[in-house]
């Protein structure tokens, strides 16, 4: 066994060199580029099985159905409880004509002024078009025609939407998100007999009276705009009139706008009584009334005239 070497001054000479400092470890230094991905998603997609994704393929295709027929059945109910309130006690009649002034009265303008202008733009184009066949006496009857049947009653009920309809939605949506119909619960008053019952019943009323406004007033600027204007000759254009504009033709287009006016407030208590979300529900809630409201009033539309045709003997014959 031999010594170590050692110096003139007695120290040996093979020194071990200090240990390096331990590194530090990375905090993502134990985790994979591999493992990032599954912990981000969960379970991996080898657990989903076919069946699995085709339930869930045919439940997110379906959904829109589902939420479409729990809307309606929404409305329905609404409806129905409203009309089981109305003959029960008690009567708030300042409620009703509140409710009356609100749809019909504040509405009026808006409404008649839409009205005679439509009549006046109609009465143009179709004193334009029968004079190339000099048939331009039949204005005036073409255009209480469409007035009394279609335009009047689906104009009205559009306006309506825009205005008493999103009011209605405002106005209960705002009610809501503030308490004030949990606060009507909790003082024994029923919100929808206070709030909704006025509402449905004096739309049935009042939109009949502002459609045969609107046809009056429509009529008026047609007259106008073809007698005066364009100097069609007054005893034929409304002679004309009186031969092709019936009573059943006003008549349809009164007993369409009981439906119209009832399904529009219909659809702005609804959204009201269901706004949730704070100020920005109210706002959500009150454009889907409008537009589920105007959209609603079409398509009704045609059902209504395909039955009333029929039944009033003013179109088809069964």
């Amino acid at each position: 066994m031999t010594p170590p070497d050692d110096n003139a001054d007695g120290e040996p000479t093979n020194v071990q060199a200090p240990p390096k400092p331990a590194p530090v470890p990375d905090p993502m230094g134990d985790v994979s580029l591999r493992q990032l991905p599954e912990k981000r998603e969960g379970k991996p997609a080898a657990d989903m099985t076919v069946g699995k994704a085709v339930w869930t393929g045919v439940k997110d295709a379906g959904s829109p159905i589902g939420r479409f027929l729990d809307t309606v059945g929404g409305h329905l109910i609404l409806m129905m409880r409203a009309i089981a309130w109305l003959p029960r006690r008690p009567f708030r009649l300042q409620n009703f004509l509140d409710a009356g002034v609100y749809i019909g009265f504040h509405s009026l303008p808006i409404v008649l002024l839409v009205a005679f202008f439509t009549g006046a733009v109609l009465s143009l184009q179709s004193v334009a078009a029968f004079r190339q066949f000099g048939l331009e006496s039949f204005a005036g009857a073409t255009t209480g025609k469409a007035l009394s049947i279609e335009l009047a009653p689906v104009m009205t009920a559009l306006m309506l939407a825009g205005r008493a309809g999103a009011g209605i939605a405002t106005e209960l949506g705002t009610m809501r998100i503030s308490e004030q119909i949990d606060a009507l619960e909790s003082m024994a008053v029923n919100p929808v007999q206070y709030l909704v019952t006025p509402r449905l019943f004096m739309s049935m009323i009042v939109t009949p009276i502002l459609s045969l406004l609107a046809f009056v007033v429509g009529m008026g600027g047609a007259y106008i705009v073809a007698i005066l204007l364009l100097h069609v000759d007054e005893g034929q254009w409304v002679a004309n009139f009186r031969d092709v504009v019936l009573l059943q033709d006003v008549l349809q287009g009164l007993i369409k706008s009981v439906f119209f006016g009832f399904l529009v407030v219909l659809i702005g208590c609804y959204q009201g009584f269901n706004a949730k979300g704070g100020g920005r529900g109210v706002g959500m809630g009150t454009t889907r009334a409008v537009v589920t409201s105007s959209v609603s009033v079409l398509v009704l539309d045609y059902f209504l005239t395909d039955i009333l045709l029929s039944i009033l003997g003013t179109g088809k014959q069964m």
